[in-house]
């Protein structure tokens, strides 16, 4: 088989540091009665570790030449289903119950890590790698929220395991990394009627974060100065506070009364 090129369309950085692969395990809290679904396999460091320890896995690899590599590697092993996919267009059917690894490439993180948070079957638990900066925004608490952290912990407890040295891959990455644990909730910690309609609120309600929120709220939503009052009167927040302020509750009672206000045909 001729030598393997890392692709940057695929964005590859193959892990290869056994201390990093050790905390990967350890925080799954692999054993064998388990189901993992595994996403970039690479050349399959994370892989035969995750083999070892689980009933089934099944990988899903976008790139092709590396599906001939997988093949090859674990052809012995009875327990093993790879699939050549694009991971955010991919059904996630195999199982009722799964844990979710993997080394996610930048580009595709956050499309991948939110097909898993908003599945019907989710897994119990993703252990994955992001980009470090991606990581600390998701973990942010009130003060510092952005459109990341509030659609993230609105479907899971985030935690960073801990910080990644470029140096564990190769090639070697620009930026550092960080391993996260997601454990998802059964159902989001607030009610949403429509979940795209929602988000679409909180992204236009970002779209100022440094301005007051009365003004942010205004220009996102292209609403007068007194219509974006009036919801903040009516949810008990100060015109004065700033988007990243606001808990998942009170981002909670705004859209309500967004919706009341826009049903009145405003």
């Amino acid at each position: 088989m001729s030598q393997f090129y890392s692709k940057k369309k695929f964005g590859q950085n193959f892990l290869n540091d056994y201390k990093v692969l050790s905390k990967i395990i350890n925080a799954a809290n692999l054993n064998s009665f388990d189901n993992v679904v595994e996403i970039g396999p690479g050349k399959g460091f994370l892989t035969k570790a995750i083999l070892d320890k689980v009933d089934k896995l099944v990988a899903i690899e976008i790139d092709s030449d590396l599906i001939e590599i997988l093949s090859s590697k674990f052809k012995n092993y009875n327990n093993f289903k790879l699939i050549n996919a694009d991971a955010r267009d991919i059904e996630l059917n195999f199982f009722k119950e799964y844990k979710m690894l993997a080394n996610l490439p930048y580009y595709a993180a956050l499309p991948i890590m939110r097909r898993f948070l908003f599945a019907q079957n989710k897994p119990s638990v993703m252990i994955i790698m992001l980009q470090k900066e991606v990581a600390s925004s998701m973990v942010a608490t009130p003060g510092s929220h952005s459109l990341l952290s509030i659609t993230t912990q609105l479907f899971c407890k985030p935690s960073i395991i801990s910080y990644v040295s470029s140096s564990s891959f190769k090639p070697k990455p620009k930026v550092n990394s960080a391993l996260v644990k997601l454990t998802p909730y059964k159902k989001a910690l607030i009610d949403i009627v429509d979940e795209n309609d929602f988000f679409n609120f909180l992204k236009k309600s970002f779209s100022s974060p440094r301005k007051q929120l009365v003004n942010s709220i205004g220009n996102g939503l292209k609403i007068a100065k007194k219509d974006s009052e009036h919801i903040l009167n009516k949810s008990n927040i100060l015109y004065t506070r700033r988007a990243q302020t606001l808990t998942i509750d009170e981002w909670s009672l705004l859209y309500e009364q967004w919706c009341l206000l826009r049903d009145k045909g405003i």
